[in-house]
């Protein structure tokens, strides 16, 4: 199954997605992932949800070549809608979320992650938006959350990653460690929230949440409006057929938090 939970005894339940060969996301599987965590969080018994990947990389973002193959404007409202879900699930789920991210973090990554409570990272990961090359725009929103803000224009703007050894550095990143320790590390992290009390860590969650500055949800939809203005010029065509054709799609797992029009 390319979506996968499991539960412990101590109440924590981890949500693994796998989808070969580099976790490129078709449109119903961000509702799928959402509906994954938020029924976790709705479940009184859960204390603390993990999220991870198996293969090659954490996220790559939206499948661009299903957007690509499909006629009109339903894959691109499919994937806009699905990562929105998605995101804000991992936002409003009633317990915690940490995040165990393996190799790449991208488009849509950055838009779980961002959104998460608790980070953990491999020390081969990297995090980045590649949106401005695929004609696209999206999860600033979400890449605020991890660096400061003009490290994210500046990381916006080049298409560049930031590692994550910076992320630590810059304290969004709790714990680096290597790959085999990593799943162990999220754990552990797991295990110290889940020995709290389930009821003051539902409130302490809500609680966090309406004091953040910055609406995450309202924001990511404002961000994708202009998505749908520079589909609509044809801009995303472009850059997307070109992504297509050159085969890029495996090769550098650099896929986007948007939709293209085909």
């Amino acid at each position: 199954m390319p979506i996968t939970t499991t539960r412990t005894e101590s109440g924590i339940v981890t949500v693994t997605v796998d989808y070969p060969p580099v976790n490129a996301l078709p449109s119903a599987a961000w509702f799928e992932l959402a509906d994954a965590v938020t029924a976790a969080g709705e479940d009184m018994s859960t204390h603390v949800v993990i999220l991870r990947a198996e293969g090659r990389g954490f996220n790559a973002g939206v499948d661009i070549k299903e957007m690509q193959a499909t006629e009109g404007f339903d894959a691109l409202i499919g994937a806009n809608r699905g990562c929105a879900s998605a995101f804000s699930a991992v936002y409003d789920c009633k317990v915690p979320v940490i995040v165990a991210v393996n190799g790449f973090c991208v488009g849509g990554g950055i838009g779980l992650v961002g959104n998460a409570d608790v980070i953990v990272a491999s020390d081969d990961a990297v995090f980045g938006l590649p949106e401005v090359d695929r004609g696209a725009l999206g999860a600033a929103t979400h890449l605020a959350r991890l660096v400061p803000q003009h490290m994210m224009r500046t990381l916006y703007y080049t298409a560049q990653n930031v590692t994550a050894q910076q992320l630590e550095h810059f304290g969004s990143v709790y714990r680096v460690v290597t790959r085999d320790q990593l799943l162990d590390t999220a754990m552990d992290v797991a295990e110290k929230i889940a020995t709290k009390d389930t009821r003051v860590i539902r409130a302490a969650k809500e609680a966090i949440n309406h004091i953040d500055p910055v609406d995450v949800k309202s924001s990511y939809r404002l961000e994708q409006g202009f998505t749908f203005e520079l589909n609509l010029a044809g801009v995303a065509d472009e850059h997307r057929d070109a992504f297509v054709s050159t085969g890029k799609a495996l090769d550098t797992a650099g896929s986007n938090s948007n939709g293209g029009r085909p």
